[in-house]
């Protein structure tokens, strides 16, 4: 695997790829890499002949008084996981490589970011969707993968590609978890043992939530009220969001009429933390 930190570099070594006729997929990531991470990789090592993995803090989905600052980073780390998982290239630029200094151009969604994330973070998925479509433009992947997890990023995403004509295969994936349920996260290092234990309450209302669908509750009202009511119980969690959307635009709904996104964002301390399930029915 190689490291590589300019746009030049990626461009010619997937020309030199595309030459042979083998295809790239593309898994973008903040770094501070985790399981979660790993298995976007290893599946996109199946399903291509090879990988590239961006490993880039982006500046521009940060708001005010957000952790850009104080976001994990371990490029070596990263490297090592990468390489495991079957990744060809990590493009590992500077700000600078990804924004000119006088930069004015950004993607921006009307639909699908007026609830959930999208409600609190205002400027959150301009930023994404801008350096997402740099991203395509950059390595021109025949698939992208992106995890569950951010659900509403899935979407967004999806929505992009659609509108804008990307000729690219969006590959959502499952959440993957700690053996006791918390959803795997980059920012989970920043929870001392107290609230780690207290973030539990995430999986729970969510466990509590997906049971209520699958056994046949249809008001949407009633679940998202029952696990505001699971997380409301722990003193150290405070309730950003929990909402019922439809899942593909995103739209507030009151009946569980499948596909629902029950999503939800919750400060355990200062660590904002997202969790989600997804009812089809």
């Amino acid at each position: 695997m190689k490291i590589v930190k300019t746009i030049e570099e990626v461009r010619t070594a997937v020309k030199a790829w595309k030459a042979e006729g083998l295809t790239v997929g593309l898994v973008p990531t903040m770094g501070f890499l985790h399981e979660g991470h790993e298995s976007l990789i290893l599946r996109a090592a199946a399903e291509n002949d090879r990988v590239v993995v961006s490993d880039f803090v982006n500046p521009t989905q940060f708001g005010p008084g957000e952790d850009l600052e104080s976001y994990p980073r371990d490029l070596n780390r990263d490297a090592a996981l990468c390489e495991k998982a079957g990744a060809a290239l990590l493009f590992n630029p500077e700000p600078s490589e990804m924004y000119a200094d006088d930069a004015c151009t950004f993607v921006d969604m009307r639909a699908l970011t007026g609830e959930l994330c999208g409600k609190s973070r205002p400027i959150h998925f301009s930023g994404v969707c801008t350096v997402v479509s740099k991203l395509f433009n950059i390595v021109t992947p025949d698939r992208a993968y992106f995890g569950q997890k951010d659900a509403q990023q899935l979407s967004v995403i999806r929505r992009m590609v659609r509108d804008l004509n990307f000729g690219i295969e969006i590959v959502g994936c499952p959440i993957i978890r700690e053996a006791d349920g918390l959803a795997k996260s980059s920012r989970n290092t920043y929870l001392n043992a107290e609230e780690r234990k207290a973030a539990l309450v995430l999986s729970r209302a969510v466990k509590l939530g997906s049971e209520m669908a699958e056994s046949g509750e249809k008001s949407a009202d009633a679940i998202v009220s029952a696990m505001k009511k699971v997380i409301e119980a722990e003193p150290m969690a405070k309730i950003d969001y929990v909402q019922a959307v439809d899942a593909v635009s995103v739209e507030p709904i009151t009946e569980m009429k499948p596909p629902v996104l029950v999503a939800m964002a919750v400060y355990i301390g200062k660590t904002r933390l997202i969790d989600n399930f997804i009812y089809e029915g």
